[in-house]
């Protein structure tokens, strides 16, 4: 069969159901990912391991299914858990040493999508340079005929196992009776993270913590505005401590800080790594993406690590904090990685591991976030259209590399740094687009101006 290659993504897969991607596909997916991860762990697929997850999107009962038969067919057995958080599938794969796992998932998509997030042994992520599009081609070779030896399903439940293990990042009784607004987006946060919540002591106002796939409110992407407006103009009226928003498939958590702002990534980030640090009273390697503010090294270091800046995406932040022993990463998009979690993104452990900081500290969010306010001056990361990538990159790194005091570096894009501002340009992997992020050390004003700048040099 058929299916339309602008599916299989740089991370994952994901298309509308039924239109791009639908149950019939499905089945082809779950037969060529045991295949990939066979030759992955070189074993044949009957002795196979898998993990299987999904989340509340109407369509995943279905597709699970069908990515299970899938599976089932090439003659593995398919622990499954039913309806789960993604980081949970990621736990299932690592805490029971899976040969590999497929979460049904669109993750903050619309209603309208479906999809799988895929991983190996470890819960690494499969991606488009391994793993990914494999699949893609041995379906549109054709896969043949099914082993002769079906496989088989185990069902599995692990809430309880996974929130306890969650809980022991933190100590319960560092965590004062803050008041949080906490906004689920009808995804898989509820179930997942509010047990834990909940028995924090914490004054918690919940809003959408139900799963529904219909996302009767807002779609579950905290990342854009419209989207988090409610739990803004929530934690104001309520005069909460902080609130948190999850997106749909609750892999990632977002935080509102006291007076009402969006607390942005890399901030969030140098918060997380100076907290486990003091945790852990002695030195360790922190990662963080290439579009992060310098923020995040400069704190690191001040508290003893070492930062070493990373590859933007998934599979290259969890292969190096198993090859190399980092205990965290944090990536401006909102994805937190720990090396005590199998090296996964969570969206538990960062409201964990903020709310035991706030309580610790005896600060309000805001206070945390002022010495950087102060200091660094971001622009976020800005999409411009651009046909030809590679000769704008080529173009920005003449100009500006040739500059005095420039330091050039190609960790991902390309990224010049000078003694008081920076900035990286890197492609999209999935659109015609070039992405900027710039920041300044003098003043908010200096950061518009070479934004605007190398703007007008990118769209030029």
């Amino acid at each position: 069969m058929s299916v339309p290659a602008e599916i299989f993504k740089a991370y994952d897969i994901r298309g509308i159901h039924g239109d791009q991607l639908g149950p019939d596909a499905a089945e082809q997916i779950g037969r060529a990912f045991a295949r990939v991860i066979g030759q992955l762990e070189g074993k044949p697929t009957t002795e196979l391991r898998l993990g299987l997850g999904r989340d509340m999107r109407l369509s995943a009962p279905e597709m699970a299914a069908r990515y299970r038969d899938g599976m089932v067919a090439e003659g593995a057995t398919v622990i499954d858990a039913g309806q789960v958080g993604t980081e949970m599938l990621y736990f299932l794969v690592g805490s029971r040493d899976l040969d590999g796992g497929l979460m049904c998932t669109a993750s903050h998509n619309p209603k309208a999508y479906t999809g799988a997030k895929l991983v190996k042994r470890g819960s690494i992520a499969l991606s488009g340079d391994e793993g990914i599009q494999d699949i893609r081609r041995m379906i549109e070779e054709g896969l043949g005929e099914p082993s002769a030896a079906q496989g088989s399903v185990e069902e599995v439940e692990i809430y309880e196992e996974f929130q306890a293990a969650a809980l022991k990042t933190i100590d319960p009784a560092n965590v004062k009776p803050l008041k949080v607004v906490v906004d689920g987006g009808n995804g898989m946060a509820g179930p997942m993270a509010g047990p834990i919540l909940r028995g924090l002591g914490l004054d918690l106002v919940e809003t959408y913590f139900t799963p529904d796939g219909n996302f009767p409110d807002h779609e579950p992407n905290p990342l854009l505005e419209e989207n988090r407006k409610f739990i803004v103009d929530k934690v104001i009226a309520e005069g909460a401590d902080l609130g948190i928003a999850w997106d749909g498939d609750a892999d990632r958590c977002f935080f509102i800080d006291d007076t009402g702002r969006f607390v942005d990534g890399d901030f969030l980030t140098a918060i997380l790594a100076e907290h486990l640090l003091a945790k852990r009273g002695s030195h360790a390697d922190i990662l963080y993406d290439a579009r992060a503010s310098r923020a995040v090294a400069d704190t690191v270091t001040a508290a003893g690590g070492t930062p070493h800046v990373n590859r933007v995406g998934h599979a290259f932040f969890k292969t190096r904090m198993r090859d190399e022993g980092a205990i965290f990463g944090g990536e401006v998009s909102g994805h937190y990685y720990f090396h005590d979690f199998y090296n996964a993104d969570s969206g538990t452990l960062p409201a964990l591991l903020v709310l035991e900081k706030l309580s610790v500290e005896g600060k309000k969010m805001s206070e945390l976030l002022e010495p950087f306010k102060a200091k660094y001056f971001i622009s976020g990361e800005i999409n411009s259209e651009i046909s030809d990538g590679p000769a704008k990159m080529a173009e920005l790194e003449q100009h500006y590399g040739s500059q005095p005091g420039a330091t050039v570096t190609h960790v991902d894009g390309v990224s010049v740094d000078f003694e008081d501002w920076h900035f990286n340009v890197r492609a999209s992997n999935t659109e015609p687009f070039l992405r900027l992020t710039l920041e300044s050390l003098v003043s908010e004003a200096d950061m518009e101006a070479k934004r605007d700048e190398v703007l007008g040099r990118i769209r030029a």
